[in-house]
């Protein structure tokens, strides 16, 4: 027994000496490794070793720690807890958080709350406010409604600001519809205060939508949410400046590859990016130029780069820098967003993005790929060599989106409202939406009515994205308001001359007379149907009306003493068919800027240039007729039904907005003008003395409204091939536009 157990403590001691003599040496060189490599990292951190890595402190961050951003500083659990803070209810969805009976029982409608007396409303907020009441989804009355809107001003929440407004809660706690925000939109452009201007409103948003600009991605609620544009107080409420590209289209690279131009901070969050912005400039084809002279107390906190780049800065005018430059830095400030986003943007100068975590404006829908360039804090000395890198014709592709993006939703206040809201009515009804490609495709989403299509291929402006051609047929659609007393009348001639067309598919009558509509007996037989719809109010904006009788894309509008051939008609539709997206047609008119009265005036003067074709005879898409019921507002609409006039100059307005295109004008005979002012009912109109100043009139009132003359000047008119060569008639297709 006693040898067993001598046996077995010599047999576990080797086994100890063996362990020790073979494992050690394992252990020892792990150890090694695992010391290396520690130190490798230390090294790699600390490279590069900057010369002045004190004011480049993001990017030589050291392992014993220089100081950083706040936000760069934050570690995810930090940030989780900050954003459970400010957003109490963070997992809000539109199926959570949103009431969506309200809006399927009631439709989609807006109502603002009142003022309260004594409020201070900003100028900004004073434009979102209009906005949504010219909005044609507003309603006055709250139990119409499905989204609301509060009066009280919540775009700056700075509480060192003074349009901040105090004890925010226990305001919007008094409102009965509040219901802990459930279906409320609040507006806001400035969070937070000094030093780390977190995302904290001030007061408990509860479950209410934020449409906020400079969303940190972490606070961001997706499909909830709204990120919108930091815009200025001088940003217009209506229309907007246009882009400027129109003045500076090709070359597409300009005299500066990479400009900046603004402040710098010297301390607190911000800081670190735009102190590091010098590093890239070459005086060159960069030009990164930046001031700490801004503030009060600037003097007491500047470094020894101040008054170099103070110097610096004076020499360069922003203005001409924007107008000049390929690629423009935008570097986050105090907050992601920036002013300088937006100037970028109208410019056509492409943005370079340097704002982590910034939710991008409208982000949801707009594919931001095709007009920005997304850079990284971190990576700032990167930044030279990839814009160098992009060829001329993705920079071309690139300034092109910028101004669609920026006529589209960004140029005034309107815009900018008008697609928050539309992009809460596509979360509500998604069945009845745009898709991304709606979005992000000439006109914009703004134009497109999902109501009535929800598929591209049915609106005009897509048919040359889709490979699509127009089908030959359309609808002749006459507007009567005379009573039918002789088979010799104009609108007989008419109607016979569109039954000879091969590419007629259907006649409609829109009888909007006094009289009772003659019998099936009275009119003339046609190989194609003859539909006849009463006008029960007798209004004149009741002609562009959407009628499910209208089975064709193609409309010809004509008025009921237009006088045109079948070869008119005929040669006027194969040129439709290759514009599918304008109005083209026969009788035009022009406007002008009468500068000393400082209005828009209206011509019918027979000249070379146009920018109007009158829908007395004039083919159009069967979209804009849905398009000019359901977008213009109610307003309009009464006027044209008041004055019994200017309709058809609604509608060029309603589609140069759409296309930014002129009218097409084709080849008429010569005694047309004429005669389509001297028969019928157009006699006594146009003798109207009223008439002319009623249009005049109507012209200021529909610039007013779009915010800007969308109206486009032209000189083109298409002929048939061999109009008025010197050879045989036999020899042309449409002879009877050159017969008296």
């Amino acid at each position: 027994m006693q040898a067993r157990k001598k046996y077995i403590l010599i047999a576990f001691c080797a086994c100890w000496l063996l362990l020790f003599y073979f494992g050690g040496a394992q252990i020892r060189q792990l150890k090694f490794l695992a010391r290396r490599q520690s130190e490798e990292m230390v090294m790699a951190r600390r490279w590069p070793a900057w010369d002045d890595e004190a004011t480049l402190k993001s990017f030589v961050e050291l392992p014993g720690g220089g100081e950083v951003d706040a936000g760069l500083r934050e570690s995810p659990k930090m940030k989780r807890e900050n954003r459970a803070i400010v957003y109490k209810d963070s997992r809000c969805r539109m199926e959570t958080c949103f009431d969506l009976s309200l809006c399927e029982t009631r439709g989609f409608r807006v109502y603002m709350y009142p003022q309260s007396r004594g409020d201070k409303v900003s100028e900004s907020y004073q434009k979102i406010l209009a906005s949504i009441q010219g909005s044609r989804y507003y309603t006055p009355d709250p139990h119409q409604a499905c989204l609301f809107v509060m009066g009280i001003d919540t775009l700056d929440r700075d509480q060192l600001s003074l349009q901040y407004i105090h004890d925010v809660d226990s305001k919007i706690q008094s409102f009965p519809l509040w219901n802990n925000g459930r279906n409320h939109l609040i507006f806001n452009l400035y969070s937070g205060t000094w030093p780390d201007y977190t995302e904290d409103l001030g007061f408990d948003v509860g479950q209410a939508m934020v449409a906020k600009a400079s969303f940190y991605m972490e606070s961001y609620r997706p499909h909830f949410d709204v990120s919108i544009p930091l815009f200025s107080r001088e940003h217009p409420q209506k229309g907007g400046e246009k882009g400027w590209l129109l003045y500076n289209n090709v070359p597409p690279r300009r005299k500066y590859l990479l400009v900046f131009k603004g402040k710098r901070y010297l301390t607190g969050i911000g800081s670190d990016t735009r102190n590091a912005l010098h590093h890239i400039h070459n005086g060159k084809d960069i030009i990164s130029l930046t001031t700490c002279k801004h503030g009060k107390d600037w003097e007491k906190h500047k470094d020894g780069r101040c008054d170099r780049d103070n110097q610096q800065y004076e020499k360069y005018d922003y203005q001409e820098l924007l107008h000049n430059s390929t690629f423009c830095l935008v570097p986050r400030g105090r907050r992601l967003g920036s002013f300088r986003f937006l100037e970028s943007l109208q410019a056509a100068c492409i943005p370079v993005l340097l704002s982590n975590g910034w939710e991008l404006p409208f982000s949801d829908v707009i594919d931001w790929s095709k007009a920005v360039v997304v850079g990284d804090e971190r990576l700032l000395l990167q930044l030279p060599s990839t814009v160098r890198s992009i060829d001329n014709d993705k920079i071309l592709a690139f300034r092109q989106h910028t101004q669609f993006l920026w006529d589209a939703y960004f140029s005034s206040v309107e815009k900018i409202v008008s697609t928050t809201l539309e992009i809460i009515k596509d979360r509500i009804f998604t069945h009845v939406s745009r898709n991304k490609f709606m979005w992000n495709k000439l006109p914009g989403g703004l134009f497109v009515l999902p109501q009535y299509s929800t598929h591209a291929a049915d609106y005009p402006f897509y048919y040359l994205d889709e490979g699509l051609t127009p089908k030959k047929e359309f609808t002749g659609l006459i507007y009567a308001v005379s009573p039918l007393v002789s088979q010799s009348q104009p609108i007989i001639k008419l109607i016979l001359a569109l039954a000879k067309s091969k590419y007629c598919a259907q006649i409609i009558i829109l009888w909007n007379c006094d009289k009772p509509l003659p019998p099936r007996s009275k009119w003339p037989s046609t190989r194609m149907p003859l539909i006849f719809i009463r006008g029960e109010r007798k209004a004149m904006s009741s002609r562009f009306f959407p009628y499910d009788v209208i089975t064709t894309d193609a409309v010809l509008s004509l008025d009921e003493d237009t006088v045109l051939s079948t070869n008119e008609v005929d040669f006027a539709f194969i040129v439709w068919c290759s514009f599918p997206d304008r109005i083209v047609g026969y009788p035009a008119r022009s406007h002008f800027w009468d500068s000393s009265k400082g209005l828009w005036g209206y011509t019918s003067k027979w000249t070379n240039e146009y920018s109007m074709v009158l829908t007395g005879a004039a083919f159009y898409h069967r979209y804009y007729h849905h398009l000019f019921t359901h977008y213009l507002p109610t307003s309009l609409h009464a006027l044209l039904d008041q004055t019994a006039n200017c309709e058809d100059i609604l509608m060029n307005f309603l589609v140069s907005a759409v296309t930014k295109l002129p009218s097409i004008k084709v080849t008429q005979k010569k005694q047309y003008k004429e005669t389509l002012m001297q028969q019928g009912s157009k006699s006594t109109l146009w003798a109207n003395p009223d008439h002319f100043t009623q249009r005049q009139n109507c012209i200021n009132t529909f610039a007013s409204w779009f915010g800007s003359m969308p109206l486009v000047q032209s000189q083109l008119r298409l002929d048939p091939v061999l109009f008025k060569d010197q050879v045989s008639i036999l020899r042309k297709r449409y002879r009877d536009i050159e017969r008296p």
